[in-house]
């Protein structure tokens, strides 16, 4: 009786934590906002098997414990590429594709008209976690932040 019991209240618990994430994704899924309905899937936490990484919660090595804002800013502080073919600027919100395969989305609501061929870039951290796009050749960079 008493396995039987046990048994039951596992496959509850399984159930509601099943029903639990099919309600997240459907609530993600009825968002209509691409960028907002993308940070919902995005913070959504994933269930993870044993020997897997979450990708969700890097894990740093004990010794960054407490250090782990550091850790973030040892990494590169530019990225160099250029955005291959005709460049004509942009609007507010507009995304832009570097030939590194990186996607960038303009989140300041600035604008610029531009006719340039193969413009060189460098995308470079800010404070507080804000990246900007510098253009070669120009005193001006836009807000950004990385969309692929």
């Amino acid at each position: 009786m008493k396995t039987r019991a046990l048994l039951l209240l596992l496959s509850i618990s399984m159930s509601s934590a099943a029903l639990a994430d099919d309600l997240e994704l459907r609530r993600c899924r009825g968002i209509a906002d691409a960028s907002a309905r993308l940070a919902c899937y995005d913070a959504m936490v994933l269930p993870v098997s044993q020997g897997e990484v979450n990708p969700a919660k890097p894990t740093l090595p004990s010794e960054h414990f407490g250090f782990e804002q550091q850790a973030i800013q040892s990494g590169p502080q530019t990225i160099d590429s250029y955005i291959p073919g005709r460049f004509e600027g942009w609007d507010s919100n507009a995304r832009i594709a570097l030939a590194n395969g990186q996607v960038w989305q303009i989140t300041d609501g600035s604008k610029r008209a531009f006719n340039l061929t193969d413009p060189k870039v460098s995308v470079r951290r800010g404070i507080f976690g804000a990246f900007f796009m510098d253009f070669e050749g120009y005193n001006f960079a836009p807000k950004v932040r990385r969309v692929q």
